[in-house]
């Protein structure tokens, strides 16, 4: 059985219960729409609401900071923009991806245009969710670290699965719309620290509303254009993972997704925690510190590893400011810390440059080795690993927690029942207005 045909049938015959990985996918819409509102205000965000309501057209889906209802392919585009441009959403390192980026926007838009209630798009986002990572692992890290950006190629997939399966698309159907969708995903890591980066997620959205909509209407598109000998796998540097499809349906692999408490590049993270550990457990004078050694996996040099970033956007890919910035305390938790003016603060400037990092390819991707030498050559090291995992439980209270800095604690309060008891979403609201209005 091809590859697309194991998804189609996963989209189409997939029914979902209150399985842990369907609580995760809400904690993740939680998370994703607390970043999507924080992210409204943004340069790139308003440079995208702009050409929506220039465009403007059919009124069938809301877009956060856009009074009117826009066409459900370009409120995906804007929504999906926004949610990844303050670089603070969900990633699954089983194929370093944000899936809900993707996802969410085009499921979303669905909702709104065909007046779906919040648990037939929640369980059609986790088909989505699911999809991504599954297609994320099966172009597998050759794909990733040849240049391409996994999360917007990947996520298409995931936005068209999802959207394929609360539209209802007869198995046909979902076939071409994911044959259509490998012509439509694509996303280069060339863009990453520019407005590019974030624009892939809205791309990803986009395409997988425009390519399920299509196939309704009875486009077709070649049946393997997803994994055929002139596909998306072969042309884009696919390992074709045999095992990234075993268990479909069954086994819930997204609901391993790691969520995020920086609002920076993911695979900065458990460097930044480890400076946590270090800093809180040690008393020390910045004025004392002589080097900083990060020791990292080698796949994330041209990630999150620029040398000397001069803008807000950049920061959130440098290893060595990202160091500075731990060690002096400043909350990396906050989007607010991001600025242009502390790629220049001179005693940032002087912690960055007395910063090396090294990579040691035995490391996990979710799993730093930080080391702080001090003047008398005292030495404090920690390490840290993403995929140690918290409970459910535990997860949820620290990703409310987070919404509750970025929204306040009574949006946030109203966010989490809107989600888990579908408030407020009534004649006056569509399902994406309930969350982000």
């Amino acid at each position: 059985m091809s590859v697309t045909q194991q998804i189609s049938d996963f989209v189409t015959k997939t029914q979902i219960g209150e399985i842990t990985a369907r609580h995760i996918a809400k904690l993740s819409l939680l998370d994703w729409a607390a970043v999507t509102v924080a992210g409204k205000n943004e340069p790139l965000t308003k440079i995208v609401r702009e050409l929506a309501a220039e465009e403007c057209g059919a009124k069938q889906a809301y877009a956060v900071g856009i009074e009117t209802f826009i066409p459900a392919r370009m409120a995906a585009l804007v929504n999906g923009t926004t949610s990844h441009v303050l670089d603070y959403d969900d990633t699954h390192f089983a194929y370093v991806g944000h899936p809900s980026v993707a996802v969410f926007p085009a499921v979303l838009a669905i909702a709104d245009k065909i007046g779906s209630d919040i648990n037939s798009t929640i369980d059609a986002a986790l088909i989505g969710l699911e999809t991504a990572t599954r297609v994320g692992i099966w172009l597998g890290r050759l794909h990733y670290r040849r240049g391409f950006h996994i999360t917007a190629t990947a996520g298409t997939f995931g936005a068209a699965a999802g959207c394929a399966k609360l539209l209802g698309l007869t198995e046909d159907q979902t076939h071409m719309a994911l044959s259509l969708a490998a012509s439509k995903a694509s996303g280069i890591k060339e863009q990453f620290g520019t407005m590019g980066k974030p624009f892939h997620a809205g791309m990803a959205a986009s395409s997988g509303v425009e390519a399920c909509l299509l196939a309704q209407k009875g486009f077709v598109a070649g049946i393997n254009a997803f994994d055929g000998v002139q596909g998306f796998g072969v042309t884009h540097a696919s390992e074709e993972n045999a095992e990234a499809f075993q268990n479909l349906g069954s086994k819930w692999i997204f609901e391993d997704v790691s969520h995020k408490f920086h609002a920076c590049c993911h695979g900065t993270h458990a460097m930044l925690e480890a400076l946590e550990l270090i800093t809180g457990e040690s008393s020390f004078d910045l004025s004392h510190v002589q080097s900083i050694e990060v020791k990292t996996h080698p796949q994330y040099l041209n990630v999150c590893n620029i040398q000397s970033p001069v803008s807000g956007l950049e920061a959130k890919f440098s290893y060595r400011l990202l160091a500075a910035l731990g060690l002096s305390d400043i909350d990396t938790a906050s989007p607010n810390s991001f600025t242009d003016d502390i790629c220049k603060a001179p005693e940032l400037v002087a912690l960055r440059d007395i910063t090396h990092v090294v990579t040691d390819g035995s490391l996990s991707e979710s799993r730093a080795i930080v080391k702080v030498t001090l003047a008398g050559g005292n030495k404090l090291e920690a390490s840290y690993d993403l995929l140690d995992l918290k409970t459910p439980k535990e997860r949820e209270t620290k990703v409310r927690a987070k919404a509750r800095s970025l929204l306040g604690g009574e949006k946030e309060k109203e966010l989490w029942n809107t989600i888990n008891h579908d408030k407020r979403v009534d004649s006056k609201y569509s399902v994406t207005q309930a969350l982000l209005a």
